[in-house]
């Protein structure tokens, strides 16, 4: 097991994904989130190391080789020297019972810890120090108490998994194990299907597991989760704040494209994965990857005026410069969803008569009753911008960010499908908005915003306004912000151009 020479070709690496929610880490990936943490960890012979949890058992096989060498001199027994790091040094919890025996192969050569092949011989059960406990969810008026499942969707019969994590079901979670860790690493389950958006809605819960891995106070922490963070949103504004202000985050390794660290996985928003320092507080190093272009800047993690974090650090500059002029932002004058009060699911009539109003759905336009607008009656008469409330492309780069706007007439609504934009008082107006938000600038920084399709009128929070009065174009706003010519190129290189609206 521990003899690298036999890891050709490697098991783990081929391995499909449970989901797109439990993600098998490939062995060069765990490699690589290993190297964060200090070389003279794998020389420490009381360091203790837990993968709270485990699927293919990656992280603690990997643990075990480089301690196996590094504890050489310490020990220098092979057998002793496994039997130590096995028995005292490697722990983990199993998401699934599947997962657990697939860890405990992985490790121990033997899917039960005191089998005839297990590498180990101290251990005197089967489980070893790999467990695996089913969990219930605890139900709270629908809800779980803990992570928030839907009881509809997760109440399930003894045959069933439930997908209740140990690590997260409970307040105290030093009492699963009942001891002290050095290191906790993982890759935990992202989220939960809460039913909602026709089935397609899920919450996040590997911010619970980060959360939990903090209360055991280890010396080091390191998990790859997704990215969407960066920005919070659904059930993660909480979980954003603490991470963004806590100066033990030393370094965030950020994956523009979830492809590039799980071959086939499109997470959207990307992954990142990251060091927490119990001990060592200051700033943090960000390294963004998109593809062979790596930057790397050592830099705190929330700039002025700003509570979002800034994925990419070409930005940062960028953002300094727009802000130095105190604008106010377009967001002021974008809806929040459902700008007229209607859903997605809308009951139109094809024929228009003198009491109906034209209204904009997906993919569809129709006629509504002005009785029925329930929200914002007074936009219908005006001229106004719809665009888009989500668009999403994958593995589209340079990206379009936006879907292309367009003039919303008078006697005009829309389902939840679009934003307003206004209302204006000219058409001219209206299409000189519409120029301003085909721009590549414009796009870019609602890119630095925007980490899943959803584009609901927050992610324009960096975007200044400007006055209307003549068209925008990329050039102008260049020269009005100052901009360098490779800061205009690192814009260019992210965002491709829109069809312009000649109308």
């Amino acid at each position: 097991m521990l003899n690298s020479g036999n890891y050709n070709p490697d098991v783990l690496s081929c391995l499909a994904n449970l989901s797109s929610d439990e993600v098998f880490t490939p062995p060069k990936l765990a490699n690589e989130i290993l190297d964060l943490l200090p070389k003279e960890i794998w020389s420490n012979k009381n360091a203790k190391f837990l993968d709270p949890v485990c699927k293919s058992g990656v992280f603690l096989r990997e643990i075990a080789k480089r301690l196996d060498i590094g504890l050489e001199k310490a020990i220098t027994d092979k057998k002793k020297r496994i039997n130590h790091i096995f028995k005292n040094q490697l722990f983990g919890i199993g998401i699934t019972e599947m997962t657990s025996l697939m860890s405990r192969r992985s490790l121990y050569c033997s899917k039960t810890a005191d089998g005839k092949y297990s590498v180990c011989d101290k251990f005197g059960d089967k489980q070893g120090n790999i467990s695996f406990k089913r969990i219930e969810h605890t139900w709270k008026n629908g809800r779980c108490h803990f992570c928030r499942a839907r009881q509809k969707h997760y109440e399930r019969s003894k045959e069933l998994e439930t997908h209740a994590y140990h690590f997260i079901h409970t307040n105290k979670p030093e009492e699963i194990l009942k001891m002290k860790f050095d290191v906790i690493v993982g890759n935990p389950p992202y989220q939960l299907n809460d039913g909602g958006g026709m089935g397609a809605s899920a919450t996040s819960i590997y911010n619970l597991f980060v959360e939990q891995a903090k209360k055991l106070k280890p010396r080091y922490l390191t998990m790859i989760i997704p990215s969407r963070w960066f920005a919070g949103g659904k059930g993660l504004d909480d979980f954003r704040n603490e991470m963004l202000n806590d100066q033990r985050l030393r370094k965030i390794v950020d994956y523009f494209d979830s492809n590039e660290c799980f071959p086939g996985v499109d997470i959207s928003g990307g992954v990142c994965y990251f060091l927490w320092d119990r001990d060592n507080p200051g700033d943090c190093e960000v390294v963004s990857v998109r593809g062979k272009t790596i930057s790397k800047m050592e830099r705190t993690l929330l700039e002025s005026r700003n509570d979002s974090f800034i994925r990419f650090n070409e930005a940062i500059s960028i953002i300094c410069k727009i802000q130095a002029f105190k604008e106010n932002t377009i967001e002021k004058i974008i809806s929040p969803r459902k700008p007229f009060g209607f859903g997605s699911e809308v009951n139109i009539k094809k024929k228009q008569n003198i009491n109906s109003v034209k209204i904009y759905c997906y993919q569809k336009t129709g006629y509504v009753k002005r009785k029925e607008i329930s929200k914002n009656r007074e936009w219908v008469d005006k001229i106004k911008v719809f665009i888009a409330k989500a668009y999403g492309e994958r593995g589209a780069f340079p990206y379009l960010v936006l879907a292309k706007p367009f003039l919303g007439e008078k006697n005009s609504c829309c389902s939840e499908t679009y934003l307003v934009i206004g209302p204006f008082n000219s058409v001219k107006i209206a299409k000189n908005v519409i120029s301003y938000l085909q721009t590549k600038f414009l796009r870019f920084l609602v890119l630095l915003k925007k980490n899943t399709q959803n584009a609901p009128k927050g992610v324009y929070s960096f975007v200044p306004i400007q006055s209307f009065d003549d068209p925008w174009t990329d050039e102008k706003l260049y020269k009005k912000y100052g901009l360098s010519n490779d800061e205009i190129d690192f814009i260019e290189s992210m965002v491709r151009p829109m069809e312009l609206d000649n109308e």
